[in-house]
């Protein structure tokens, strides 16, 4: 089946729900809901509380189980999945206890406070305006921590249905977790897919991203919900871990041949991801493959990424105009 890339709610099938926010882009996520026998579960908040109004307001008009939501799911700690959570307050709110770790020591304040002191940190604070703080409302968030936390695996109940919740990071953040449905042959993965977009490693290693792909494909499932992007099945779960093995392997190259990480990013061709968004963002993933490679354990720095991103991005569209990434007659040799 085909589903539409339309904002809004689109039924899956047998009390399963998406929420897709187009184009996917920073900050534009996906949300789910779960429901059977007069209960509910729901997959994600959205990054600021206008969104996730009105997505709880269209659930709960369309669907009579999401009046009262008794239990969430936040799949990991980046605000696009979790800052919406004081809209749900009164509900249960499940995270990895890695992601709950993550969410207290980047809370919104902390990224509200970056927007607020942007000119102070240069090409990457711009960045970071431009591509979310000015894009979205932040006024009102209040941190709303989780209530209930779990290491590895756990079963929850909705209805009759059993939500299995698979902590697979680290991985693109520090506690990212899968919400797999097995009677139903769905699995809503947070952002360890990002469909039609380029991926962003934020914690790594690669490796176990990968391993995360292949559980996927290892399942019995038809419907994959990403955390960004359209609705797919496992076509879109093979070709995001296509990518991050392709992005390993010619990151290794460089490295070994004493690229800087600016060498590297911009000797490696995207061309056969020409069609995905958000090409900048292997700045990130190439730098975290790079403290892999070199045993640097220490955290990113990321205003400083986003400021090299920022790089990027312009740099590309001065080679090809206002679309990011090279068509199918570009000529030149290197981006």
């Amino acid at each position: 089946m085909k589903w539409q890339y339309t904002k809004g709610l689109h039924d899956i099938g047998n009390g399963n729900y998406a929420w897709l926010l187009p184009d996917g882009t920073w900050g534009w996520s996906n949300a789910g809901l779960v429901t059977d026998s007069g209960e509910s579960l729901l997959v994600d908040t959205l990054f600021d509380l206008k969104l996730t109004r009105e997505m709880l307001h269209a659930m709960r008009n369309a669907v009579p189980e999401a009046k009262e939501i008794a239990q969430v799911v936040n799949t990991h700690a980046n605000g696009d999945h979790y800052f919406g959570n004081q809209l749900v307050a009164d509900s249960e709110i499940i995270v990895s206890q890695a992601c709950a770790e993550e969410m207290l020591a980047h809370p919104p304040q902390a990224l509200i406070d970056r927007f607020r002191n942007y000119k102070e940190l240069g090409d990457g604070g711009e960045f970071l305006m431009k591509a979310m703080g000015r894009v979205f409302d932040f006024r009102g968030i209040v941190y709303t921590p989780p209530t209930k936390t779990f290491s590895g695996e756990i079963d929850l109940k909705v209805g009759n249905k059993t939500v299995k919740l698979v902590e697979v990071g680290p991985a693109h953040t520090k506690g990212d977790v899968l919400a797999y449905i097995p009677e139903d042959k769905i699995v809503y993965t947070g952002d360890i897919l990002f469909n039609g977009g380029h991926p962003i490693v934020w914690a790594g290693p690669v490796d176990n991203w990968i391993r995360a792909c292949d559980l996927m494909l290892g399942w019995d499932v038809e419907v994959v919900v990403p955390g960004h992007g359209p609705i797919t099945d496992k076509t879109g779960v093979r070709a995001l871990k296509h990518y991050l093995e392709y992005v390993k392997a010619e990151a290794r190259k460089r490295y070994d041949q004493g690229m800087t990480l600016e060498q590297a990013v911009d000797d490696i061709s995207l061309r056969e991801f020409n069609s995905w968004t958000d090409a900048e963002r292997i700045y990130v993933t190439v730098n975290n493959l790079y403290q892999e490679f070199s045993g640097d354990t220490s955290p990113p720095d990321t205003i400083k990424l986003f400021g090299l991103m920022a790089h990027y991005e312009e740099r590309q569209r001065r080679l090809h105009g206002n679309v990011i990434g090279c068509g199918p007659n570009c000529n030149h040799a290197k981006h």
